[in-house]
């Protein structure tokens, strides 16, 4: 869609919304990962969304994908605050400790670190001292920080609040971790969802991905948070989380339709068919690693 299209049609949804009758609810936002797409801009950003009580979502414009953003989970207790995951840079972690500045004088003690990937740690040292930092021993090696390992489950009670810190299966990496509240029946997922963005697999385990989203959906969950895209109602995140399993799915049914037909990786991509999810943000990006993954995994490659 070119800019001027874009531009024509928010202007029109605007003169629909103008003439619609009092009473009438506003057209709802586009069901995107690109912020420029789904009505906001960068001075939006960032943003804090409260999800229950004293637990936050955190948004912020992700530096080196530029359209969509890197989210966190705060958890906010009497006896000091927990963070799901970090951000990219020094300065969206500074923004990110302003903003639970503004919540709670409490101090940060802990910091999950959910995906290993430099969006989500490169600014990690701009955290404050005393944290301890919490990673799966596949990302540990990768993390600048000394952290505590999380290979299954780990329970943290914090200020009278359970915090579970989970592992549910290798997905987006070999080491991704998930962060549980039984009470407020919350799951931050980090990167093993994101909401509307073609599923990121350069370093993924396709089939073993869909069974931690299997698994996930089969917990105790109002609220299902994803590491990349808009943090939305509760009722669109879990219609958002079933799709993002369904995209990973038609990856890897279209990845096994080619490879078995002996269609090459390079010609792979003009040849898959992953309607209607072509359309997600970053598709064009991804999906040739996707696509490479599923090769890898059906080669017997993956370890």
């Amino acid at each position: 869609m070119t800019l001027g299209l874009t531009r024509a049609l928010r202007a029109g949804a605007l003169c629909l919304i103008a003439l619609a009758p009092a009473g009438v609810r506003a057209q709802q936002p586009v069901r995107t990962g690109d912020f420029n797409l789904h009505g906001l801009t960068a001075a939006d950003f960032p943003r804090v969304t409260k999800l229950a009580e004293n637990v936050y979502a955190f948004e912020q414009i992700d530096p080196t994908k530029r359209t969509v953003t890197v989210n966190n989970l705060i958890v906010v207790t009497t006896d000091g605050v927990l963070i799901a995951e970090s951000q990219g840079t020094v300065d969206n972690v500074k923004r990110l400790v302003a903003e639970i500045a503004k919540l709670t004088p409490k101090p940060i003690k802990y910091v999950v670190v959910g995906s290993e990937h430099g969006d989500h740690t490169g600014g990690i040292s701009a955290f404050p001292a005393g944290v301890v930092y919490l990673a799966h021993p596949f990302s540990a090696p990768r993390i600048k920080q000394p952290t505590e390992p999380v290979t299954d489950k780990r329970v943290i009670m914090l200020g009278g609040t359970e915090i579970d810190v989970l592992f549910l299966g290798r997905g987006h990496t070999g080491g991704d971790l998930e962060v549980y509240l039984p009470r407020e029946k919350i799951l931050f997922m980090s990167e093993v969802f994101s909401n509307r963005i073609f599923p990121s697999m350069a370093n993924g385990y396709p089939s073993e991905w869909v069974a931690a989203l299997r698994k996930a959906e089969q917990m105790d969950v109002a609220y299902f948070v994803p590491a990349h895209g808009f943090v939305d109602s509760a009722t669109v995140m879990r219609e958002e989380e079933r799709n993002y399993r369904l995209a990973l799915e038609r990856i890897i049914a279209e990845g096994t339709r080619l490879h078995d037909a002996g269609t090459s990786l390079e010609n792979a991509t003009a040849a898959a068919h992953f309607e209607p999810y072509d359309g997600w943000t970053r598709a064009a990006n991804n999906a040739y690693a996707a696509l490479k993954r599923v090769y890898m995994e059906l080669d017997g490659q993956l370890k």
